[in-house]
Parts: C-alpha cells; sequence; structure tokens
C-alpha cells in the first residue's frame, strides 16, 4: 500500500505490506547475508533487531513535542512585553515568528522529501517551530488574552483544545476500528496542499495590499479556520494510520522520528487554527 502523505512517501517500509517488506530478508543476497558476510545464514540465525514500535514512536514523539513547548516557553520569555514596550516587542516577535516559521518551513521539506529520516533534523524543525509558536502565541495573547474570561486566556485554551483534539481522534480511531481508505488519503492530502496553496497566494496579494481575508479576523477567516481545523483532525487519523501500518510492516526503529514529525506537524497545525478560531470568538 502506497502512501500520498508526503511524510512517509520517502519511507520505503511504509509502502509496503508487512510480508513483502522483509520477504528475502536473512537470505544469502549476491553471496553475503543479511549482514555483510560471505556465505549464507542458518535457519537460526537472528532477525533484524531496532524495529518501530508504539513505545518508540511515543518517545521521540515526546521529545520533539518537549523540545517545541520549551522553545516557544523560552522565546516567550526572553522577548519584550507587548503591554510593557511595544515599540520594541511587536518587531522583536514579528522577527522571531518569521525566522522561526521560515526554517521550519524549509526544514519541513527536507524532512518530508528526505529517504533516511534525520532525527537531528526533526528536532531541529521542532526547535524552529517553538521559536514560531512562541512568538506567535505571544501576539495573539497581547491582542486577545485580555477579552478571555477563562484561566491562562487564548493561548492556553488553545493548548488544552489541541491536547484534546488529539486524545479524542486518538480514541475513537481506536475505540471505532477506524478504517483509513484510498479515497480519503487522497482527500485529506489534497486539501491539505489545496489550503497551503491558497494561504501562499494570500500572502502573495498581502505584499500588493489585497487580501482575499483568509486570515483575517472576519466571517472568511472563521470559515478558513474551522475548515483547518477539521482538515488538522482528519491529518491526525492519517498519522495515526500510518504509524499502525508502519509497525505492522517492521519498519526500523528511526522510522518513529518519522512519525513524530507528521504528528508534530498535525498538532501544530490544529493549534494554529483553533487560536484563530478563538481569537475570531473573542470579538465583540
Amino acid at each position: 500500500m502506497q502512501s500520498n502523505n508526503p511524510v512517509f512517501r520517502r519511507s520505503e517500509e511504509f509502502n509496503r505490506s508487512g510480508a513483502a517488506a522483509y520477504q528475502g530478508f536473512g537470505q544469502a543476497q549476491n553471496g553475503y547475508d543479511a549482514y555483510g558476510q560471505p556465505g549464507t545464514l542458518t535457519p537460526e540465525a537472528p532477525t533484524r533487531e531496532g524495529r518501530m514500535t508504539i513505545d518508540s514512536v511515543v518517545q521521540s514523539t515526546a521529545i520533539t513535542l518537549g523540545v517545541t513547548i520549551i522553545a516557544a516557553a523560552v522565546t516567550w520569555f526572553v522577548t519584550p512585553s507587548v503591554a510593557d514596550d511595544p515599540k520594541a516587542a511587536l518587531p522583536a516577535l514579528s522577527g522571531a515568528m518569521i525566522v522561526g516559521a521560515g526554517l521550519a518551513f524549509v526544514l519541513s521539506l527536507v524532512n518530508s522529501f528526505k529517504r533516511v529520516v534525520s532525527p537531528a533534523l526533526v528536532i531541529a524543525f521542532a526547535l524552529a517551530e517553538g521559536v514560531a509558536l512562541g512568538a506567535l502565541s505571544k501576539i495573539y495573547d497581547a491582542a486577545f488574552g485580555a477579552d478571555s474570561g477563562s484561566y491562562g486566556g487564548i493561548v492556553m485554551q488553545a493548548v488544552v483544545g489541541t491536547f484534546a483534539a488529539f486524545a479524542g481522534t486518538l480514541a475513537a480511531y481506536k475505540f471505532f476500528d477506524i478504517k483509513v481508505g484510498q479515497k480519503f488519503r487522497t482527500f485529506v492530502v489534497a486539501a491539505m496542499f489545496g489550503m497551503v496553496a491558497l494561504g501562499l497566494m494570500e500572502l502573495v496579494l498581502s505584499l500588493f495590499h489585497s487580501q482575499l481575508g483568509l486570515f483575517g479576523f472576519g466571517g472568511l477567516g472563521l470559515v478558513f479556520s474551522v475548515v483547518g481545523l477539521v482538515l488538522g483532525v482528519f491529518m491526525l487519523i492519517l498519522d495515526f494510520d500510518f504509524v499502525e501500518q508502519g509497525i505492522a510492516n517492521g519498519l526500523p526503529e528511526r522510522e518513529s522520528w518519522r512519525a513524530s514529525f507528521g504528528l508534530l506537524v498535525s498538532l501544530v497545525w490544529i493549534y494554529t487554527n483553533l487560536l484563530r478560531i478563538l481569537a475570531i470568538l473573542q470579538q465583540d
């Protein structure tokens, strides 16, 4: 089964069935065994170790998510306060957000299309994403946090909502035994790229002082954010399915980092859209 998701497409193990993934492993190939030694292996030879498991995915995801949260917290606390010094704070926060988001975008492309996953690059992506999210969250908190009646403002609400969406989607995936079909994969990936294309178009139009309002705080912005939030949940379902298929295929343990990268992308997608929805709803 081949994946349409660019995050997992570069991993051959994700795109083969469990039987085919290791067909012929342990047998002599061109005079050499699976460990590069001349001759053939006996039937009692050990099989490949270090395969991806739920535990390895949880561990790598915890590391990447932890790096993102720490980077966001550091960015929040080391940048100037918008309330105390807006002239210094806004340029600093905007700069951190642009640099972090730009670096995260480049690293996301590298990680998505890299055939052999690099844990260092995945962690670097998490670090850059954390800087961007920390700056973005502080700007939103300064603009809309005072209008929130809940503890912690909209940033805390968005964080709680993101983890709730993750837990709810995982529970639904497991308890309802959701099966992901090819049409669903194609739809989600096409919709994801479509939203990215619309976002880039909006960015280009903003350079010419003409916008559609997709990232605004009006009705169209709300609709765009809600669609993005739903799409983020669908992306999580794909992530869970790919992880499940990858474990069934017996892929190497290092692929846990590719899985954690995909999960982090989906969580960031959900968080940013949920943050915008809360900000829009806080307006009069």
